[in-house]
């Protein structure tokens, strides 16, 4: 029969529910979904906060959705996008959701975003060995990725959707023929540079995603007397999307809009924006044709939840985030050698003392990304890289299997990694909740002690071993020549770890 999964998507204009019945093969049989339009981004100041009522209207149907899943019997995962991402005072709406609601968020990055949806089209259409280019039109965001066989060559979140430029250019959804131009012009100042580096990787086909897209494609579909049962695998022309966008031009305003045949009526206000921003992008990537696939993020997160669950559990970091991490560290820091040697030190270390800092493989992961990244810092300064590596493991949108918390985690080991300790003083490190301050504290502890044992960076100190004696943590090493500064670094590095285990630590 298979397991049943729930996948919650918080989107800058509307959030969906599904459960789905998962076989052993991957394949799910859709138990119920629901859609919600909460509108989370509109009128924020352009994405800088939720406002409260748009917090009570996602909380409202938070609430209705943990009730629908825990009558199926479903697991959950939930995630955010571009409303939640951006926002400043996302805080408060992670925290209202879990209490009031009991859901738990994952805020997800634009680049894992895009991975999710290319994830959730491969279920839904026959693309998996095309090169493809996907393009999923969102409130806030939009995604590109150039992926093939299930990998993804390139990916890109631009801050363009469809609430953020209709509240740009088209207030209260009324269109003029200027207002159409600027938008145009706009688009494609942001669009010609990211055309420009992901045509030249010769993409064949163009897969369109979002409730945008679908309802354009719906229009043109009954522009040519077809009602089809489903959407999934039509083909909209860039002609025939002009059509359908000259038809919504001649409105003015959102009211009248509302009469265009097909028209989802709650996008009356958007949909202009977001028809432009459709065809300007199949202008700029050189793209005559669209196929749409009706599963997207949503889909995406339930098959990657269900993905994990059953992966060989040996294999702790998968290969698509393994992948990322070390595409990261090689792009950035040229000590390959070291930055593995290290790492491999400091897991043989957090395996040793499980049973003290009581952290699991989750924690696990998040130490051995941290340690294939804690140098790329080094790519700006030596001075205070620690620092800098921070600023670019957080900003960059190269790390893909993560979640948005998970890549803050990871660029905070990579942070305290030398010099100075987390310190409540310290801005990021504040704002984490006690139970994600002590991981911090424990991984950087770790990290730093595998550092330090190949402080020659020559793997002198082939291996480490740790055991608990009397209250007291004891390390014992082998190495092949002489470890007298390792032995050093070592234990002036010790203190970290010490505190945030409560125990002293001996190195034999």
């Amino acid at each position: 029969m298979g397991d049943l999964h729930a996948a919650i998507d918080i989107g800058t204009n509307s959030l969906h529910l599904l459960i789905a019945r998962v076989n052993e093969r991957g394949a799910f049989d859709v138990v119920t979904s629901e859609k919600d339009q909460a509108r989370l981004g509109s009128g924020s100041g352009d994405m800088r906060e939720l406002s409260p009522d748009a917090i009570d209207r996602g909380i409202e149907v938070l609430s209705r959705y943990r009730q629908l899943v825990d009558a199926a019997g479903a697991d959950l995962t939930a995630v955010a996008t571009s409303a939640v991402r951006e926002a400043e005072n996302r805080s408060v709406f992670l925290r209202r959701a879990l209490a009031e609601a009991g859901v738990r968020i994952e805020v997800i990055s634009g680049a894992e975003e895009a991975r999710l949806i290319h994830l959730g089209i491969l279920q839904a259409l026959p693309v998996l060995h095309q090169r493809l280019l996907m393009i999923d039109i969102g409130g806030g965001s939009t995604e590109f990725l150039v992926g093939q066989g299930g990998d993804t060559i390139d990916a890109r979140s631009m801050k363009l959707g469809a609430i953020r430029l209709t509240d740009r250019f088209f207030p209260d959804g009324e269109v003029t023929d200027g207002t159409v131009v600027e938008c145009r012009a706009w688009i494609n100042h942001l669009l010609t540079p990211v055309a420009h580096e992901l045509r030249p990787l010769g993409y064949t086909t163009l897969v369109g995603s979002s409730g945008t897209i679908e309802n354009l494609a719906a229009m043109a579909e009954l522009r040519r007397g077809h009602a089809p049962n489903t959407l999934n695998n039509v083909t909209m022309s860039r002609s025939e999307l002009g059509e359908v966008i000259a038809d919504l031009t001649s409105h003015q305003h959102a009211e009248s809009r509302r009469k265009v045949h097909g028209l989802d009526t709650a996008r009356a206000d958007t949909i202009v924006a977001g028809a432009i921003l459709l065809d300007q992008s199949m202008a700029l990537f050189g793209c005559d044709d669209l196929t749409f696939s009706t599963y997207a993020l949503r889909e995406g997160v339930l098959l990657d939840r269900f993905h994990r669950q059953h992966a060989d559990a040996i294999d702790h970091l998968g290969d698509i985030r393994r992948r990322s991490v070390r595409q990261l560290a090689e792009l950035f820091d040229e000590d390959h050698d070291h930055v593995e040697h290290s790492t491999d030190l400091a897991l043989r270390l957090f395996d040793d003392l499980q049973i003290r800092h009581g952290l699991g493989a989750a924690e696990r992961d998040l130490l051995e990304a941290a340690g294939w990244v804690h140098n790329v810092g080094l790519f700006i300064s030596h001075s205070a890289h620690h620092k800098h590596s921070y600023y670019v493991i957080r900003n960059s949108d190269r790390l893909v299997g993560f979640t948005d918390h998970e890549i803050e985690l990871i660029a905070l080991v990579a942070r305290y990694h030398r010099r100075s300790a987390p310190k409540p003083k310290h801005v990021e490190f504040a704002a984490l909740e006690p139970d994600d301050q002590r991981v911090i504290r424990v991984l950087a502890g770790l990290l730093r002690l595998g550092i330090a044992l190949d402080r020659s960076h020559d793997s002198r100190v082939i291996s480490a071993s740790a055991s608990l004696t009397d209250g007291e943590i004891v390390v014992s090493i082998t190495a092949t020549d002489d470890d007298s500064l390792e032995r050093y670094t070592f234990d002036e590095r010790k203190g970290l770890l010490e505190t945030a285990l409560d125990s002293t630590i001996r190195l034999l």
